[in-house]
């Protein structure tokens, strides 16, 4: 898999999550985004970082860009994780420079390629893992000090970001409120 947005999964196949499958009605990443300010709360970023990483190049939204005043980006969900990793990266004091490489390498990946990566780091270099067998070679070594999984990061946002409003880059309509089995159920339940 290249990682290109138009051939790589769709979220719905990858997290069976009512946020990312039917609850978007089933809609590709490509199609489906989150805004600038939804992006920053669910990644923790000020608007100004997020503004600053959108400018340089470091995370570019991949639906829609600036376009002028008063255009809105739209983040998809694989540019709102990478906004994650970022953010942990610079908490954990890598630099900006090797962030960038970090970033390129991860931006070429399937999000079904992602969920499998472990990133480590000694605060100056950033290693990819994708098996225990790397991890222990890595720490045998002596080069990891921390560690991002990025599935987790994806669990994480999963769970935060279906409280936010989503946007159609076509303009059409995205039901905001989907509901699941249990709450139909309940509502039978209720009325009887």
């Amino acid at each position: 898999m290249d990682g290109s947005s138009s051939d790589g999964p769709s979220q719905g196949e990858l997290f069976p999550d009512p946020l990312v499958g039917e609850g978007l009605d089933g809609l590709p990443d490509q199609l489906v985004g989150f805004r600038g300010p939804t992006a920053c709360q669910v990644v923790g970023i000020t608007y100004r970082q997020l503004d600053y990483w959108a400018r340089t190049g470091l995370v570019v939204p991949s639906i829609r860009g600036a376009a002028g005043s008063g255009s809105q980006r739209l983040y998809s969900f694989k540019d709102v994780l990478v906004l994650k990793v970022v953010k942990r990266l610079l908490d954990a004091g890598v630099s900006l420079q090797n962030i960038r490489v970090a970033v390129e390498h991860l931006r070429r990946r399937g999000i079904r390629d992602l969920a499998g990566i472990t990133l480590f780091s000694d605060g100056t270099t950033v290693y990819e893992c994708t098996s225990p067998e790397e991890v222990v070679d890595l720490l045998q070594g002596g080069q990891g000090v921390f560690g991002i999984a990025v599935s987790g990061a994806m669990r994480e946002i999963t769970g935060s970001i279906k409280d936010f409003p989503v946007e159609r880059a076509d303009g059409g309509t995205v039901d905001e409120s989907p509901e699941d089995e249990l709450s139909k159920r309940r509502a039978r339940r209720a009325i009887s």
